[in-house]
């Protein structure tokens, strides 16, 4: 019966506490637990946190949505959140995120999260509640993506225009077209967070050079 009700969960992560109340009627749960790792039938993310096994299952795992819960408070973001959008052509395996808390790696049978600090006055600009079929998870907008990559690449220094548009071509291989769009007041807050001032205007001043 619990095995069945473990499918009702789908590509939501589950966590410890929820797998207890589930099995509150096992003298020994933590045991049952561990049959269903060894089962396939859970998932183990981290400590303390699964997923539903495939059979169980029957839809491919939320990457974005595990990111969320894996380490917070997060968003997906960076290289991750610039392929999403189409920003950049490559499809990035790694699923990149930014936090307020200190910088993280996590592998797990899913892939590797990686989670980049940034300050909490830049944290919630931008930020998405992207649908998906079971429920929602957090994503950046294109531009903080953008803001959030330049802001995390070390030893940046941007003096024209012109290198930021070389950067951005050649260094992260971004279609300038995908940029004609871009939301000029997610910039702006950025530039008004008061952190690497310089480098945002200059990006500014080239997106209104190609709108």
């Amino acid at each position: 019966m619990q095995d069945l009700q473990l499918s009702e969960f789908k590509n939501i992560p589950i966590h410890h506490g929820t797998l207890l109340s589930l099995l509150k009627e096992y003298q020994n749960p933590n045991d049952k637990i561990s049959r269903w790792i060894k089962a396939g039938t859970l998932i183990p993310l981290q400590r303390g946190l699964y997923l539903v096994g495939d059979l169980w299952r029957n839809s491919t795992p939320c990457l974005p949505l595990i990111a969320n819960h894996l380490y917070g408070p997060s968003c997906v973001s960076l290289d991750y959140a610039l392929s999403w959008h189409g920003i950049i052509p490559e499809k990035v395996v790694e699923i990149t995120s930014v936090t307020t808390k200190r910088s993280l790696s996590i592998e797990n049978a899913l892939g590797r999260f990686s989670y980049h600090t940034i300050a909490q006055s830049v944290y919630p600009i931008g930020i998405q509640s992207q649908p998906f079929e079971h429920g929602y998870f957090l994503l950046a907008s294109p531009e903080k993506a953008l803001c959030d990559k330049l802001l995390t690449t070390r030893n940046l220094r941007m003096t024209s225009q012109q290198s930021m548009q070389i950067f951005l071509e050649e260094d992260l291989r971004v279609d300038m077209d995908m940029l004609v769009d871009f939301d000029f007041t997610i910039i702006d807050a950025y530039i008004g967070a008061g952190i690497k001032t310089h480098l945002f205007k200059v990006l500014k001043g080239l997106l209104q050079e190609i709108a």
